[in-house]
């Protein structure tokens, strides 16, 4: 899985189960948080049928990597990737069933056809379209600054951080973008991204620019103590950060491929995605 978000504690799936709750989503209206919307609706089309493959359609995800795909309480997969693919399913009218396995296996049983679909957080490269066929992403890994809460200090923008320190792990896309796009501030760099989390909640640096997901994990976990938030945008540049993630099937499942997207594309249209973000992204990463 993603080496930027590898870390995720498992002590926060007790607030994304809380978060499931119903009474949760009720409360929150307005939305206090951000939700993406990675559809063209130019795009939409005639409604397009799954096939029928006279069986259930078997997706495989990974039960390790919340909030994305991850354990419910009662062993069961959930995560927002897992529920998003049964509402699909249910947009469908298809059976289907989501069976857990070790991250690194999955593609491999995909081609092996002990699945139908991935559901997981595969990022979607060259190299797996060359194997398979993919939908649209519909998550991607947006890149954050975050900065403390009481130090005033401005959105980001390449005049605003002149200067300025910023803290980035060593060696990852974030601090290639930073060189590329911001190349007056003064950067600090950490060996991972725990290390330079603490150093801006310890004020050792005035912001700190790595993954949106870990970093929304991060404030909403104890560990913050709600000392930081997000400040500025989100940055989606493919070339540093990549295409993001969709549901992943074999090349001789088109009919699925094309159904899945379709279906994608009506959960958005009806306000169950929005649902679900909402659900297992308390702290939206965009």
């Amino acid at each position: 899985m993603p080496a930027a978000i590898g870390g995720v504690l498992l002590s926060l799936l007790a607030g994304v189960a809380q978060a499931q709750q119903p009474s949760a989503i009720a409360a929150a209206e307005p939305p206090a948080a951000a939700i993406p919307n990675f559809w063209n609706p130019r795009a939409r089309g005639e409604r397009v049928e799954a096939p029928q493959t006279g069986r259930a359609v078997r997706f495989m995800t990974d039960d390790e990597f919340p909030p994305l795909h991850f354990a419910g309480p009662d062993g069961t997969p959930t995560g927002f990737a897992v529920e998003l693919a049964r509402a699909v399913c249910e947009r469908l009218a298809i059976t289907c069933t989501v069976q857990a396995r070790r991250f690194d296996t999955l593609l491999d049983a995909l081609a092996d056809k002990q699945g139908d679909v991935v559901a997981a957080a595969v990022p979607l490269t060259a190299g797996l379209r060359a194997r398979f066929l993919a939908t649209r992403p519909y998550f991607r890994w947006p890149a954050r600054f975050i900065a403390r809460k009481d130090r005033g200090l401005p959105a980001p923008s390449a005049t605003a951080l002149a200067g300025r320190s910023v803290g980035i792990v060593e060696g990852s896309a974030h601090e290639a973008y930073l060189k590329a796009y911001f190349p007056k501030t003064t950067r600090k760099t950490f060996t991972d991204l725990s290390a330079a989390e603490s150093a801006l909640k310890r004020g050792e640096v005035e912001y700190l620019f790595a993954d949106g997901l870990s970093l929304a994990l991060w404030l909403n976990g104890q560990e913050a103590e709600s000392c930081c938030a997000f400040s500025g945008g989100d940055y989606l540049e493919n070339r540093y950060f990549g295409e993001g993630i969709g549901f992943v099937t074999r090349t001789d499942d088109a009919a699925l491929a094309r159904a899945l997207d379709d279906a994608l594309q009506r959960v958005w249209d009806d306000g169950k995605y929005a649902e679900l973000y909402l659900r297992f992204f308390p702290v939206s990463p965009f």
